[in-house]
């Protein structure tokens, strides 16, 4: 599998294993490392989307308005984004074996929380504590491969470590939807903490940790990287499409889509969510064709910032025409959605190739902010707009069509920001 030579220490042991023997055996070593990791990057992506289908459950059980279940369904993405900063320099410092084994004893935690809750406040705790908890699945992943495997190989991993989050995100939809005739909301929950508790055991006693007996990089040094990113012209041409595209994605994907679906189309709760599987169901296949993909296109002239460009262009229009309801192909229009939104995982190696390998890790937790910053902003502020549209007189079909028609206009201001700033670079 082109396992560069390292040493390594064993789980729970003070001990070092020498890694080019594990190359000798790469079923074991992808057990070991990948599937930890893996499993874990699943349930973030469950717990991100789980609220799309059980919103409209918690809406009528507990009487939250639209703004109330925005603001509880991103108080994840909140959580999430302002653990990013601190998350990147804790994983270059500690090691992404401990890190994420830790927080995912705080995802736990969060998620029997959520399973108690019987208010607004109580749900958005446990939501917030949840995104915090989970907010080193993918970080932590990258982390890892970076220091066990070759350049030539991260690339295929990413794709892997993506497509496991699509089967959390297909897990979340008519899965959890059949899931719900027969048990309630708060029974999945404690179970899904049972689940975590023991993602989090098996990372941690099973991942390798890098010892390649450096010192860890001074505090003021890291800050200082930091800054060189949120410093840098390069940086902010992509992080307005974070915040706006991939930030307003996950926003839609996480909470809107079940509703607008029932409130702009008039679809049942289930018909719904079969259009949110089928919609997860591509972004999966599309994940897989990237990290197969992308590598040859390169080879070939395309280049990665090119099938960028191209696959954002795409879920523009596909938003567009979901907004507008000009078609009664609404599945096939949900799946093409989900399908060029994905391409948006591709702006995450780009903005870091701006900067030194050095700086890598912090780059893409930089840009994780941005990312987790808008979908917060965006998921609560659909919520407000669409009440407040209510509230002066519009049916819900019209609320829902001119909020994400807002939503539409302000990605396609940070799509230009991306093209024009393009031009400019030398």
């Amino acid at each position: 599998m082109g396992i560069r030579p390292a040493y390594a220490a064993l789980p729970g042991s003070g001990t070092t294993i020498d890694m080019t023997q594990a190359a000798l055996r790469p079923t074991v070593l992808w057990l070991r490392l990948f599937l930890p990791f893996a499993g874990a990057y699943f349930l973030s992506y469950l717990y991100r989307t789980a609220n799309a289908v059980i919103g409209p459950v918690l809406s009528a059980e507990l009487g939250l308005s639209a703004g109330h279940l925005g603001l509880l369904t991103s108080a994840y993405f909140l959580a999430f984004a302002a653990a990013q900063l601190p998350l990147g320099m804790f994983l270059d410092r500690f090691g992404a074996r401990r890190v994420e084994a830790s927080l995912l004893l705080v995802a736990a935690a969060g998620a029997a929380l959520f399973a108690l809750g019987n208010s607004i406040g109580h749900l958005a705790l446990a939501r917030g504590l949840i995104g915090l908890g989970v907010s080193a699945c993918l970080m932590a992943a990258f982390k890892a491969f970076s220091q066990f495997f070759t350049v030539d190989r991260q690339a295929s991993l990413t794709g892997w470590i993506m497509t496991s989050g699509g089967l959390g995100a297909l897990a979340a939809s008519a899965p959890l939807e059949a899931a719900l005739q027969v048990v309630g909301w708060r029974e999945i929950f404690l179970a899904l903490a049972v689940l975590t508790l023991a993602v989090a055991a098996w990372l941690f006693l099973s991942v390798p940790e890098r010892d390649d007996g450096r010192a860890p990089e001074p505090l003021a040094a890291q800050w200082a990287g930091v800054r060189e990113i949120f410093a840098s012209a390069h940086f902010w041409r992509f992080a307005p499409l974070g915040l706006t595209l991939i930030g307003g994605f996950m926003a839609v994907q996480s909470l809107w889509s079940i509703s607008w679906l029932m409130q702009a189309n008039g679809y049942t709760r289930a018909a719904a969510a079969d259009h949110l599987a089928g919609m997860s169901s591509a972004m999966l296949l599309a994940y897989l064709l990237i990290g197969l993909l992308a590598t040859g296109l390169a080879r070939r002239g395309v280049k990665p910032i090119m099938l960028l460009a191209a696959g954002l262009a795409l879920s523009l229009v596909t938003l567009g025409l979901i907004a507008m309801r000009v078609s009664e192909h609404t599945y096939w229009l949900w799946i093409a959605y989900g399908s060029f939104s994905s391409f948006g995982t591709l702006a995450y190696s780009q903005a870091a190739a701006g900067f030194a390998v050095a700086l890598s890790g912090r780059a893409n937790t930089a840009f994780n902010l941005m990312v987790f910053v808008g979908a917060f902003g965006i998921q609560w502020g659909l919520g407000l707009l669409i009440d407040l549209l209510q509230a002066q007189g519009q049916t819900a079909a019209l609320a829902y069509r001119d909020t994400f028609l807002v939503l539409l206009g302000v990605q396609v201001a940070a799509y230009a920001w991306f093209l024009v700033a393009g031009r400019r670079r030398p």
